[in-house]
């Protein structure tokens, strides 16, 4: 079975192409690449061409998702599982192709509906060294771990499950059980396709947006403080306040995005376990401050837990 390797690239649908601009070079330190196509604009996170491409658009969402994998023959098997899934697919034309800057391509759609591709042979410009938007202690978290992370809407958990590991070939798990207040619990899907913890995860359910938020990771904790107090200083929404995961250990925070939409920066992943573990609260931090963004759950420890806390110090 041939496996996808990595999160490679993500089309962008914006409307407020300065904003994005902005906030991306000045706020997360990307560089912008304009290469004078008037509707569109690339961002680079390392010597890749670009990671994300913004779409001028009269939306503000999440246009395709691009999966890599190694080559031509990978691409042809990948169709083959896909035919024999029963998902429908195209082979992309030659200007498609172009347009990505990718050597071939599939393109279709997964179970939420959210536009897909699968490439291989993407543009890596090593001849034009990755020079940040703002000064950088270090760089971002990419190589063989792709991009960073994202939670797409998935209505169908089971059926999103079993086309990110029948099809695309990832390994899933369950890592959190959240609890709220009313006594429900929250389980959310985790799909790991390389050593970074996860790739792609979902909640399930509805959702406005195609996808609810984007992590990428620096590899230097000055980074996400620098980005932190720009945040704090444009007065940025922050929906999840600064703290530590317990599946990944990252230390993140999210805020929201000119497109209303969350991103989730972050530093000190570790790498993905080989075995499945799950938790009920993160280690520190992450509480709730700003909601509406989709991700109004309560990440920090329950009151039990809080209180066997207090009483250990």
């Amino acid at each position: 079975m041939v496996k996808v390797t990595e999160l490679g690239y993500m089309g962008l649908n914006v409307t407020n192409m300065a904003a994005w601009e902005q906030f991306a070079t000045q706020v997360v330190g990307m560089e912008l690449h304009d290469a004078g196509e008037g509707d569109r604009k690339y961002l680079r996170l390392d010597d890749w061409h670009h990671r994300f491409v913004l779409h001028n658009s009269n939306e503000d969402d999440m246009a395709y998702i691009g999966w890599r994998v190694p080559g031509p023959d990978e691409l042809e098997e990948m169709a083959a599982q896909l035919e024999a899934a029963r998902v429908p697919y195209r082979f992309a034309s030659t200007a498609e192709c172009e347009e990505r800057h990718v050597l071939g391509l599939l393109k279709l759609t997964d179970p939420g509906g959210n536009p897909t591709e699968i490439f291989y042979g993407p543009e890596v410009m090593t001849f034009r060294p990755f020079h940040p938007g703002r000064p950088m202690f270090g760089r971002f978290v990419t190589g063989d771990q792709g991009l960073g992370h994202c939670i797409l809407r998935q209505n169908d958990v089971k059926a999103a499950y079993d086309f990110y590991t029948k099809v695309l070939g990832m390994r899933g798990s369950v890592e959190y059980k959240l609890r709220a207040p009313d006594g429900s619990v929250t389980m959310p899907t985790f799909m790991h396709c390389n050593d970074r913890q996860h790739s792609i995860a979902f909640l399930g359910g509805p959702s406005p947006k195609r996808i609810n938020h984007l992590m990428l990771e620096y590899t230097d904790l000055n980074d996400l403080g620098v980005a932190y107090h720009a945040v704090r200083e444009r007065k940025l929404p922050v929906a999840i306040d600064i703290g530590k995961h317990s599946n990944d250990q990252a230390v993140t925070f999210y805020c929201g995005n000119p497109s209303g939409w969350l991103s989730e920066i972050g530093w000190g992943a570790r790498s993905a376990p080989s075995q499945q573990e799950y938790y009920s609260a993160d280690i520190w931090g992450h509480a709730v401050e700003a909601s509406g963004f989709g991700m109004d759950l309560d990440m920090v420890a329950h009151e039990e837990e809080s209180a066997a806390r207090a009483s250990a110090a």
